[in-house]
C-alpha cells in the first residue's frame, strides 16, 4: 500500500488554523476522502496531558529547554499512535501544528535556534516531514490581537486559562512570525506561504488549490 500523505497547517494563534483545517477535512470528505485530523500539543491522551502543562499560564515557570523537551515528547506519542500508523494505511493526515511551529516558538521565540529544535527533530521523531505545510500569516498585529480575544473568550466559556503564550510580549512574537517566515524561504517546496489579511473563504481557496495541486503530483486527483 503506497503512504498516505502528510499535510501540515502552522501559523501564529489567531492565523485561522483550526477553521482552515475543519474546512479542509470537509472539502476531502466530499471528493470521498476520511482524513486524519489531529494537533499538537495533543491528539492523544498523554499528549492532552502535555498540552495542559504547556498551554496552561500558570506554567509560566517552565524552561526553554523543557519546553522544547515537552513539546517533541508530545509529538513523539503522536507520530507513533496517531500519524505514522495513519500513513502506513495510506490515509491523509491533517496535522495542526508539527515541528515548524517548534522551530518558531522555541528556536525563534525561545532563542535557542533553528539547529537544536532539526536536531530533535531527527533523533526523536526519525526525521518524519510533512509532504505539504501550509502556513497561514496574516499580518503580525491582526494574528496577535485575534488571539488574545479568542483566549480571553475561551477561558470565559471554560474556566481555562490557555493563554500562556499569548502572555508573552510582542517582541517573542515578532521573533516567532520571523522564523516562520525564514522556514518558508528555506523550505518553498514543502512550505506554501499564504500571506495578509484575507477572508476565510480565500485563504481556504488557496488552501484547496494547493492541496488538489499536491494530490494530483502523488497520483491522488481530486474528484468533484
Amino acid at each position: 500500500m503506497p503512504r498516505g500523505l502528510f499535510i501540515t497547517l502552522e501559523g501564529l494563534d489567531g492565523s485561522g488554523k483550526t477553521t482552515q483545517i475543519k474546512r479542509l477535512a470537509v472539502w476531502l470528505e466530499k471528493r470521498g476522502v476520511q482524513p486524519v485530523i489531529t494537533r499538537q500539543p495533543g491528539g492523544t491522551p498523554i499528549g492532552d496531558r502535555i498540552r495542559e502543562i504547556l498551554l496552561d499560564a500558570s506554567s509560566m515557570v517552565l524552561a526553554p529547554m523543557t519546553e522544547t523537551a515537552l513539546m517533541f515528547g508530545d509529538r513523539a506519542q503522536a507520530i507513533f499512535e496517531v500519524i505514522q500508523p495513519a500513513l502506513d494505511a495510506g490515509k491523509i493526515v491533517l496535522c495542526d501544528r508539527f515541528t515548524d511551529s517548534t522551530e518558531a516558538y522555541q528556536g525563534g521565540g525561545r532563542e535557542l535556534g533553528t539547529a537544536v529544535v532539526l536536531e530533535l527533530h531527527r533523533l526523536i521523531c526519525r526525521n518524519l516531514q510533512p509532504d505539504l505545510t501550509l502556513l497561514l500569516l496574516p499580518s503580525f498585529d491582526a494574528s496577535l490581537a485575534r488571539a488574545r480575544r479568542r483566549n480571553t473568550r475561551d477561558e470565559a466559556q471554560t474556566g481555562k486559562n490557555e493563554n500562556r503564550f499569548e502572555q508573552e510580549q510582542d517582541a517573542f512574537h515578532r521573533r516567532v512570525w520571523e522564523k516562520y517566515r525564514e522556514i518558508a524561504a528555506r523550505e518553498p517546496d514543502r512550505v506554501v506561504l499564504i500571506p495578509g489579511d484575507l477572508t476565510i473563504d480565500e485563504i481556504h481557496e488557496q488552501i484547496v488549490e494547493a492541496v488538489a495541486e499536491r494530490l494530483l503530483l502523488t497520483g491522488r486527483p481530486a474528484q468533484g
